[in-house]
């Protein structure tokens, strides 16, 4: 845990996703030392070497170097983003399996070093990679955090932003579960503002108030809406995957305004339930789009590993969706999965039981219980 002296970081794994994480942490100052330690030593080296050679323009004086696994006795955080990628035909166990074996090799001359501080894991599946670290290590759940649906909630609140004409650090709402296909978004905790975004759906239904004065059929539809934005409250809208339909994604599509999907030239707000299904969905199939693109994602990843470790080095009492274990909160037990959580020098210091209706405590359930059964598929334990 992080004692307010050297800003120690071990980065394990120099792939894309671990130099993405190491450029942004060199570029906001985040850590005083940062060591580099990959299979592929050579590669470590010359990671380190590019990084020093940006010092000169980056405003910060932090110590990079690559290391091996002694380095990590008086680390603060040890990052871990090695993994093997899945091969032609095999199963998920398989992956998991062979990826523990590695995640074995790597957690055991950590904790063999000396280390005492907090593991943070981005290999995926992350959910079930925390767990093993946590497992391998022994150490206090509270102390393995995994990035969880921290990506997944960045991601919806930048479209929840465009959709509203709202900077999205004003959107407050939440990807939970799984970082996954079973992830989901409890709209019954979302807000605008202090303004829940479902009352803004049931008031303003795609139309503004003045253009609804005097126009029975907009009035109704208002009223439709309105009794929508209600039944999601109560959990009882929508399907029960949270997937929409490809009308309704082109509706969503063709709504957009040039001050964003759910303003008009007046600047008045409008919504409507099956544009948050839309980008509930868009969220959700994000990651699939960009590797689609570009065959993988990092930089969304690196800058939220980098934020997850700015809230423990400054001891922010943040709240981010990282990957925690649930003892008891929201009925669940012995699992790590994608929940809000205050963030602070000691690691996890709580996780927040927030109050969802029947629906999503369904949804989260349903995830909670998959992902216990690829952990399980295993047989660790």
């Amino acid at each position: 845990m992080y004692q307010g002296e050297n800003r120690k970081i071990v980065l394990i794994g120099t792939g894309m996703v671990g130099m993405s994480y190491a450029y942004a942490l060199l570029n906001q100052n985040v850590c005083d030392e940062l060591v580099l330690i990959d299979i592929d030593k050579k590669r470590a080296m010359g990671e380190a070497m590019d990084l020093n050679h940006g010092l000169a323009f980056s405003g910060s004086n932090m110590k990079i170097s690559a290391g091996d696994y002694p380095d990590c006795a008086n680390a603060d955080i040890v990052c871990i983003c090695a993994g093997v990628a899945q091969k032609p035909g095999e199963s998920r166990t398989d992956l998991l399996l062979r990826n523990a074996q590695v995640f074995r090799s790597i957690v055991n001359p950590v904790t063999e070093s000396g280390f005492n501080g907090l593991f943070l894991v981005a290999t995926n599946p992350v959910d079930i990679m925390t767990r093993i670290t946590c497992t391998l290590s022994g150490f206090n759940p509270r102390r393995v955090i995994g990035t969880g649906t921290t990506l997944d909630t960045a991601r919806l609140r930048y479209l929840l932003g465009r959709h509203f004409g709202v900077d999205p650090r004003n959107m407050h709402a939440y990807v939970m579960g799984e970082h996954g296909d079973s992830e989901f978004v409890p709209w019954s905790l979302a807000m605008m503002a202090s303004r829940p975004v479902l009352e803004l759906c049931g008031q303003q239904s795609g139309i503004t108030d003045r253009e609804s004065d005097g126009k029975k059929a907009e009035a109704t539809d208002g009223q439709d809406v309105g009794k929508e934005a209600e039944a999601v409250k109560k959990g009882s809208f929508g399907k029960a995957n949270g997937s929409i339909t490809v009308n309704e994604k082109e509706a969503y599509g063709s709504g957009r305004s040039e001050t964003g999907n759910g303003s008009n030239r007046s600047g008045q707000i409008s919504c409507r339930l099956k544009d948050l299904l839309a980008i509930e969905d868009e969220v959700r199939n994000a990651a699939y789009r960009i590797i689609e693109a570009k065959d993988a994602t990092y930089y969304g990843i690196g800058m939220a590993m980098t934020r997850i470790t700015r809230a423990i080095f400054g001891n922010e009492n943040s709240v981010l969706t990282v990957s925690a274990m649930l003892r008891g909160e929201y009925g669940q037990n012995r699992v790590f999965t994608g929940v809000p959580a205050i963030i602070g020098s000691n690691g996890i210091a709580r996780v927040l039981d927030l109050p969802m209706n029947a629906e999503e405590q369904k949804k989260l359930d349903e995830s909670c219980e998959k992902l216990k059964s690829y952990y399980e598929e295993m047989r660790l334990e």
